[in-house]
């Protein structure tokens, strides 16, 4: 049996086991609506305006966050990682700063920018940031010193070693560290529009369960994993697009 097979099993294994959860009574259906309910209001709401002016409004905050983090931890991650004095000095703070939760900084993003979209994006691009500067952070430490040593011999500039020895070794590092943070913008996407009703999915499960519709926000919840997995899809073929030449990716492309 195939991993597609078997992943397809799994979901409708799943589906079954949460429709027949509220119509054997073990859950009240006001509760946990049966999947086909639910389902239901999901294909309603793919009609509705509304619903992809959300989705875009997420997606908007994702994308800018995202983009934000990924720009600043790799510019900040190679200044440090090529310094082990920055790396010595800047030790102690990042330890500090690193295991603080995003949604800790609510309360400073409200006061800051109110329910604006800057909210959600000083949430995201805090929570991002780390996942790529650690590992910017790891693969400019993995340079090979005889490859960096070689490359000055031949008489390359810093700008010249970065493009062709440090980046190509840290690339590899970087991509995973895209892909964490693309899952972790995502999360704290919907978290901030939850919390702080900034425009989006997660505003509209908020308003969707104030307001008593519970079919409505399962369903929402259930188009937001769809988007997780997208997304996490679409890092997935960047990683392979990127890495073609990497031995990791080459490894799983023969498996």
């Amino acid at each position: 049996m195939t991993k597609q097979t078997l992943g397809i099993a799994g979901i409708l294994g799943f589906l079954l086991t949460w429709e027949l959860i509220p119509r054997l009574g073990l859950v009240e259906a006001r509760f946990l609506p049966p999947a086909s309910e639910v389902l239901g209001a999901l294909a309603v709401d793919f009609q509705l305006t509304a619903f992809w002016v959300a989705v875009g409004e997420t997606l908007m905050a994702w994308f800018i966050g995202l983009a934000t983090a990924v720009l600043l931890a790799v510019v900040v991650g190679f200044l440090v990682g090529s310094s082990p004095f920055l790396r010595r000095f800047t030790n102690s703070t990042v330890e500090f700063l690193r295991p603080i939760p995003s949604v800790a900084l609510i309360p400073l993003a409200v006061l800051m920018f109110g329910v604006k979209i800057e909210s959600s994006l000083m949430l995201i691009v805090y929570a991002s940031f780390w996942q790529v500067f650690i590992q910017a952070l790891y693969g400019v430490a993995d340079v090979d010193n005889v490859a960096m040593q070689t490359a000055k011999s031949y008489g390359l500039n810093t700008a010249s070693r970065i493009r062709y020895v440090v980046f190509p070794t840290a690339l590899p590092y970087l991509m995973t560290g895209v892909r964490l943070a693309a899952s972790v913008a995502l999360i704290l996407a919907i978290t901030a529009q939850l919390v702080i009703g900034s425009p989006g999915l997660g505003r509209e499960i908020a308003l969707a369960q104030s307001g008593g519709v519970i079919s409505g926000m399962y369903a929402l919840i259930v188009a937001t994993g769809l988007i997780g997995v997208l997304i996490n899809m679409l890092m997935r073929l960047i990683e392979r697009k990127t890495l073609s030449w990497h031995s990791s990716i080459r490894s799983e492309v023969f498996v």
